[in-house]
């Protein structure tokens, strides 16, 4: 009776410590995967990144949906680079970023500046980064170096990851571009805000590249260059209701470089605000002999002023031109009351009210 009645009790204390282990190590009805829980500090001095890759672990490798990787408020988290890598065992993964994750404190401290992005996201299918949290580059450091764009850090890379949404998130000074998308399908960009002074250099917004059906809307980005950049490979693209600026504008390309073979297609920007921009919308190419040819773009119903006086260029390639432009409901006046400026060169189309003769007709 007595060895009996000790198996039993012996039984129920490996039990009991069994379940306080898994809570110890960050599970929540096995749906949340809290980075504190996995050993990180959230003291802002402290390397996590260890901590998160290993609850990135935990959660991709775990079966089921509805995963989370819990990026608690009321903490500051220091990364170093690394990668969320991909597949994970669940059709749907989420991080809910509501702290602070902030980069070394200045380019000396990084511990590897040659993977020259900062926070990635690897073929990561259903992935949702969300949360009222703020991410920071501390990117000042680089842009007082001038060191070139080509060595600097991107903030946010997702790479083949479709089915892909950024909720909420503010992005601070990165070193170079804050979110690039590249080989995506599938994204949404929404409700996020994304900051740098207006003097960073090479700072882009959003970048995007080889992606399809990617639409951004509700946003606020100002960081002093593009507020996106949309580069070859970009198709069915939709930027709604964004505020830019200050910066360069929307756009597309630099495209053609050394004659590569360049496509963008179907982009669409509609109401959108632009202040303290350079441009507005564009589209920039490399001069070759080769050129890229540019056809079916309207630009319509748009209403502001502005500090040159040219306030429309569309210079074209004498080897391709550009074909079937439209200008159509544009109302732009200088801010010092001089005439507009307006210079058309080998681009064929129509134009509307006082941009008549601008385009040649085809």
């Amino acid at each position: 009776m007595k060895s009996s009645y000790l198996r039993h009790r012996m039984e129920i204390i490996v039990r009991v410590v069994f379940v306080l282990t898994l809570v110890n190590f960050g599970f929540v009805n096995g749906q949340i995967y809290d980075v504190l829980k996995f050993g990180a500090e959230g003291d802002g001095t402290t390397d996590d990144s260890k901590a998160f890759v290993e609850a990135w672990k935990a959660m991709c490798s775990s079966g089921g949906s509805n995963k989370t990787l819990l990026i608690p408020s009321d903490n500051t988290f220091l990364l170093q680079p690394l990668v969320f890598q991909g597949p994970c065992n669940s059709p749907s993964v989420q991080v809910q970023l509501d702290g602070k994750i902030v980069a070394p404190l200045n380019k000396a401290a990084w511990s590897d500046l040659k993977t020259y992005e900062w926070v990635s996201f690897h073929k990561i299918i259903g992935l949702t980064v969300l949360g009222s949290g703020t991410i920071n580059g501390r990117g000042s450091s680089f842009w007082e170096a001038n060191m070139p764009a080509s060595k600097r850090p991107t903030q946010l890379h997702f790479k083949g990851c479709n089915n892909l949404e950024i909720n909420g998130i503010t992005s601070f000074d990165s070193p170079r571009n804050h979110i690039s998308i590249r080989d995506c399908r599938q994204v949404k960009i929404t409700q996020i805000k994304i900051i740098a002074p207006g003097d960073s250099p090479n700072t882009d917004g959003i970048d995007i590249s080889t992606s399809t059906d990617v639409e951004i809307y509700d946003t606020i980005v100002g960081t002093g260059d593009d507020c996106v950049a949309l580069n070859s490979g970009s198709i069915n693209i939709n930027i709604t209701r964004m505020q830019c600026g200050p910066g360069h504008g929307i756009s597309v390309g630099s495209l053609g470089r050394d004659g590569e073979e360049s496509i963008v297609e179907n982009v669409q920007v509609t109401n959108c605000t632009f202040n303290e921009t350079t441009n507005g919308a564009r589209i920039k190419t490399w001069p070759e002999s080769s050129a890229v040819a540019i056809s079916n773009v309207i630009f319509t119903n748009i209403h502001g002023t502005s500090q040159k006086d040219e306030i429309i260029k569309i210079d074209c390639s004498d080897v391709t031109s550009c074909k079937d432009i439209v200008l159509d409901r544009i109302d732009i006046t200088t801010f010092d009351g001089n005439k507009p400026l307006i210079e058309c060169s080998n681009a064929y189309g129509k134009s509307t009210n006082a941009y008549d003769g601008c385009l040649k007709a085809q």
